[in-house]
């Protein structure tokens, strides 16, 4: 009979406390390297399928050292580990023994755990030798019929010298040493080899030429364009709202706008209908996305919406969605980035690569934040789909700081500008210049029964500040003219406050508070007079307050303002001068609805202020600003605006068999020839343009309105020619093609004419007195100064 010493048995206890966490990291060591050998031998073997493209060589070719180096390295630390554990079992159990006075012995089936685990170690070990021998030899064999592969195929994976892709060989160059930069290659199925290259170059992009060996139907077969379907006017909006979304205070505020207004755009809907007749509208599948609401970019006006922050972008972003789904357009709305990845179709990556798919939108309606974000996440598609985009612009971009060189070489370049799109794809506010495209927004249209409520319901000596934030209020030298106006009327104000009157605010103002658009609608129509202090610029609410039967008192600028003497507008992409807080108010309305008058001069102001509140008027809107006339300029514009064909007229140096144009009988411009035929899909037509040379200094937009006419941009390829300055009488000693956007124009002295070399950069802004600008001009509609009269 055996006896077993007590200290032996704390020894095989000890040796299997010690044991039990090597033992648990063994098995874990074991699992890791199986999983490991699955996936690696299971990668290889299915990259021996046949008719895998060259993208899964990659694998067995990468992966091979890789992968017997990391199988080596865990056979020798797993024998390295028996060792030592078989050395350490061995001493530790001698001590023991001789410490309790004897050997001991153990039969067979009752070995110490430790033993036992030893020599599954070293099983494991022996197992893991032998597996990495089989796959050092599978690898060795996939090697070998890689290179004859890539043997047969090494003429057909080098970049080809193809004049018509000139580009090819220096873009391989590029992904040879950049392709790991962005995941989204990868995702295309580049894996560092020339045949991935070659692929996707010829492929996904479009700089190499197809490869001949490969299966070009897939590459080749481009979607059925779905059939044209007619759109509809729709009444109802509930949908709309719907599809606006909710969640940000931006959006309810929108909805809310909408929800009001939607008796009138029905209305609107019915009159443009009839007025159309049976025209064919082309439905249209439309993306806006709200840039400026997004996270990424700040979002900044959502938690100003209930504080009295600026709400004009929010009235025109309404009014848009409005217009567009009221036209029945198909639209889709977003206002995050992810919403605005899925909906285009952006790869996984960081925005290097083109579109998965075909841009399903025919127009995608943003603002400068959005562009942006799409320039980011869309590659090369978004050079290919930018003539699609439209960008609400509130003060417009002109083309000097559109066009990225020339903003570059003359100092014209902006934190907003240099986008090389068409000028007219910057839709504006206001129409501060014809060079962009007047998009606008509406105000609420007022029946001939409220028109009456309202003149009977005014009170002669009742004032409205036009401010709502409380920093408006800081102007310096406002107690004067305020004081003056206390003497005659009753001064109310809606400034922002939280829990105590906002000490901005004069005492003898009453300040309501800020109020909700419906109430401050009320308030306006009891009021006689709405007074600006100068800011916020070119807003939505004087055209409101006109519209509800007010008279709209501003200051006037002098000097005038600019990027280049304000703050506010350094950095935008205009050199536009502002002569006063509402320019479109001033030129476009004026009295006896809208007085501009100098602040600084008291007796100017007070005067003003009598002769106002002997002034009667009737409510006034101007047609532009209808829903009416919002839906025929959005549809005007969506049926003719096309900046995806190539332009139509030639650049200096082609030669027109006959010139379209004629001196008129004055002498004093020209005029489109009735015997010459029409430009092919000029929009707007061409036989409204009239052309004048304009006086020293004097911008086209001025010559222009001096004859009762709107400068039209799509108008300058028609003039940028010699024979027009023939037709015109003016003697050009010699003749030059420039980039410049003051051209065409006859400088003096010197009897130089210039042309334009760069389609962008004809303008309708600038001026220089060196110059007389070569200027065209059309008519407009009454109350519709986008359009021409032949132009719906």
């Amino acid at each position: 009979m055996i006896t077993v010493n007590p200290d032996g048995k704390i020894m095989v206890r000890r040796c299997l406390v010690t044991l039990r966490p090597f033992r648990l990291f063994v098995l874990g060591i074991g699992f890791f390297t199986l999983c490991f050998l699955m996936t690696s031998l299971g990668g290889q073997f299915s990259a021996r399928r046949l008719g895998d493209s060259p993208f899964t060589i990659r694998t067995e070719v990468m992966g091979g050292p890789e992968s017997r180096g990391v199988l080596r390295k865990m056979s020798d630390l797993l024998e390295l580990m028996v060792k030592r554990m078989d050395a350490l079992a061995r001493l530790e159990n001698i001590s023991e023994l001789h410490r309790a006075g004897g050997d001991l012995h153990f039969p067979a089936d009752r070995m110490p755990p430790g033993a036992g685990l030893m020599e599954r170690i070293q099983a494991i070990a022996q197992n893991v030798s032998d597996i990495a021998v089989k796959v050092d030899q599978i690898l060795r064999h996939s090697l070998l019929l890689h290179s004859k592969v890539s043997e047969g195929r090494r003429d057909q994976c080098e970049a080809p010298s193809d004049p018509k892709f000139p580009d090819c060989s220096g873009k391989v160059e590029w992904m040879r040493a950049r392709w790991t930069s962005d995941p989204c290659y990868a995702f295309f199925g580049v894996d560092g080899t020339e045949c991935s290259f070659l692929i996707y170059l010829s492929e996904v992009e479009w700089f190499c030429p197809p490869l001949p060996w490969r299966n070009q139907t897939a590459a080749q077969r481009a979607p059925k364009p779905l059939p044209k379907v007619q759109a509809v006017f729709r009444s109802n909006l509930s949908h709309l709202l719907d599809l606006m979304g909710s969640g940000k205070e931006s959006l309810i505020f929108m909805k809310k706008r909408t929800k009001r207004l939607t008796a009138q755009w029905a209305l609107a809907a019915q009159r443009l209908a009839q007025k159309l007749g049976a025209t064919w509208r082309d439905q249209k599948q439309i993306l806006v996305h709200i840039g400026f609401l997004t996270e990424e970019s700040g979002d900044v006006f959502s938690p100003r919406v209930l504080k009295g922050g600026p709400l004009g972008e929010m009235v025109q972003w309404a009014d848009i969605l409005a217009a567009l789904y009221v036209l029945g357009h198909g639209l889709r709305v977003t206002v995050s980035l992810k919403e605005l990845q899925s909906n285009l179709g952006v790869p996984p990556g960081r925005g290097s690569c083109p579109l998965t798919m075909p841009l399903p939108f025919d127009l995608i309606y943003t603002d400068y934040h959005g562009l942006q974000q799409m320039k980011q996440h869309m590659g090369l598609s978004f050079k290919k789909y930018r003539c699609r985009i439209r960008v609400i612009d509130t003060f417009g971009t002109e083309p000097a700081y559109n066009h990225e060189e020339y903003a570059t070489l003359h100092g014209y370049r902006t934190n907003w500008g240099y986008w090389n799109l068409n000028p007219k794809q910057f839709m504006t506010m206001f129409p501060h210049t014809p060079d962009n495209s007047f998009m606008g927004f509406v105000s609420e249209e007022l029946n001939e029964t409220e028109k009456q409520l309202i003149k009977g319901g005014k009170a002669s000596n009742m004032a409205v500040v036009y401010g709502k934030e409380a920093s408006i209020w800081k102007l310096q030298g406002k107690e004067k003219f305020l004081g003056i106006l206390n003497k005659y009327m009753e001064i109310h104000g809606t400034v922002y406050y939280e829990s105590q009157r906002p000490p901005e605010v004069p005492a003898f103002v009453k300040n309501h508070g800020l109020l909700p658009q419906p109430e401050f609608q009320q308030l306006l129509r009891k009021a006689k007079l709405f007074i600006g202090f100068g800011f916020p610029y070119e807003g939505p609410a004087p055209l409101e307050a006109i519209a509800n039967g007010c008279i709209f008192l501003q200051s006037r600028f002098s000097p005038p303002h600019s990027s280049l003497n304000h703050e506010f507008f350094r950095g935008k992409p205009t050199s536009r001068e502002v002569f006063s807080q509402h320019p479109y108010a001033e030129n476009f309305i004026g009295k006896p609805h809208v007085w501009t008058v100098d602040y600084n001069n008291s007796e100017e102001f007070e005067a003003a202020i009598k002769a106002i509140m002997r002034t009667q008027v009737d409510p006034y809107l101007p047609y532009e600003y209808t829903c009416e006339g919002m839906l025929e300029r959005i549809h005007a514009y969506i049926q003719h605006q096309d900046f995806c064909v190539a332009p139509g007229p030639a650049l200096p140096g082609a030669h027109t068999p006959q010139s379209p144009f004629v001196l008129a009988p004055n002498a004093t411009h020209l005029e489109w020839a009735q015997n010459a035929s029409l430009a092919p899909a000029a929009w707007p037509p061409a036989h409204s343009l009239r052309a004048w040379l304009a006086t020293p200094g004097r911008a086209c937009t001025d010559t222009c309105l001096d004859h009762g006419l709107i400068c039209e941009p799509s108008f300058f390829p028609f003039l940028n020619s010699q024979d027009a300055f023939l037709k015109l009488q003016v003697p050009c000693d010699s003749t030059e093609s420039e980039m410049n956007h003051l051209y065409p124009a006859f400088a003096q002295p010197g009897q130089e004419c210039y042309l334009q070399k760069e389609p962008l950069l004809f303008s309708c802004a600038g001026s220089n007195t060196k110059y007389r600008r070569l200027c065209p001009c059309r008519d407009f509609r009454k109350g519709q100064v986008a359009l021409c009269q032949g132009c719906l």
